[in-house]
């Protein structure tokens, strides 16, 4: 049985609502790209819910390299990943 199966497919509008929640963003973006990695590893036949982008300015990323700042988002977005969740691309502003 596939994750999808279990858990409904996350979607942009969830993910940006669990990252406003935790990040408290001052700017944020999220868009599903999973259409355009159709029969890329992670990707699914419905076509969304796999790959996503982030844009995302937070005061709470002050004082922190680029790293720590990703690892912030990474995690305030695990819940995802048994969704379906493959990939996220971050873009801090």
């Amino acid at each position: 049985m596939s994750a999808a199966a279990t858990h409904p497919l996350p979607t942009a509008e969830a993910l940006e609502a669990v990252l406003r929640q935790k990040l408290q963003p001052t700017t944020l973006e999220v868009i599903d790209e999973s259409s355009a990695h159709a029969g890329h590893a992670g990707a699914n036949a419905e076509g969304y819910g796999t790959h996503f982008r982030v844009r995302i300015a937070s005061p709470l990323f002050e004082g922190k390299p680029r790293v720590a700042r990703h690892r912030l988002v990474y995690d305030a977005l695990q819940v995802f990943i048994a969704q379906g969740l493959h990939a996220i691309a971050i873009e801090v502003l």
